[in-house]
């Protein structure tokens, strides 16, 4: 489970910073930052876990927790799939994280961001590898991050229901590629993405093809 000892051995203000949605398919990467004023309360601190290995309805209790929290600071910020195909996904995600640090009520002293690389955020940084199950300001954005996105891909699978992403959240499930295979790409679909490039390719091969069978 993760704790606050690493936030408390750099002291200050120490900001958590986790992203979502670098593997899918479709829709943008959202990024969470988290700063807690003094400590986590136990009663939270309780909720809190990676946000892979907790149950969707622990990850809603969790975010509410969160957002109710006093002395917790949490900004969210995502980087577009147009951004995606511009910068690629990895640039994409760093630029998510940073504006979601520049959206604290205050600037960090560190920032502590979960995996091996991260971006310039004009403070200190550290890289924790697992850092979502080790540290609870990681594990707080990683959920933030986790329910953020799963609520914006629910609401864009409204406009367009064929690809499932209120169940995949954009992901490359077999129902998801299957959906490509027949109905081609939407504009939330990151088209930069080999397998998106591919099944556009398929479908127009298929389409030129029976417009050759009609002639």
């Amino acid at each position: 489970m993760p704790d606050y000892a690493r936030e408390l051995q750099h002291g200050g203000r120490v900001a958590g910073v986790d992203e979502v949605g670098r593997g899918p398919l479709a829709g943008p990467v959202v990024a969470a930052a988290v700063m807690f004023e003094s400590g986590v309360p136990r009663r939270l601190a309780a909720l809190l876990d990676d946000s892979k290995k907790l149950s969707p309805p622990a990850r809603l209790r969790a975010y509410a927790a969160l957002r109710a929290a006093r002395g917790a600071h949490v900004a969210v910020a995502a980087a577009s799939v147009a951004e995606i195909a511009r910068l690629n996904i990895l640039h994409a995600a760093f630029l998510a994280m940073r504006r979601a640090v520049a959206r604290l009520p205050c600037a960090p002293d560190m920032v502590l961001v979960d995996g091996n690389a991260a971006p310039d955020f004009g403070c200190p940084v550290e890289c924790v590898v697992g850092g979502d199950g080790e540290c609870l300001s990681i594990a707080a954005a990683s959920i933030v991050a986790k329910v953020t996105r799963d609520r914006l891909m629910e609401r864009l699978s409204r406009r367009w229901p064929a690809y499932g992403w209120e169940r995949n959240a954009g992901y490359a499930t077999a129902a998801h590629r299957d959906a490509l295979h027949r109905a081609g790409a939407t504009p939330h679909h990151r088209d930069a993405f080999g397998t998106v490039r591919q099944l556009a390719l398929d479908l127009a091969a298929r389409q030129d093809s029976g417009l050759g069978a009609m002639s």
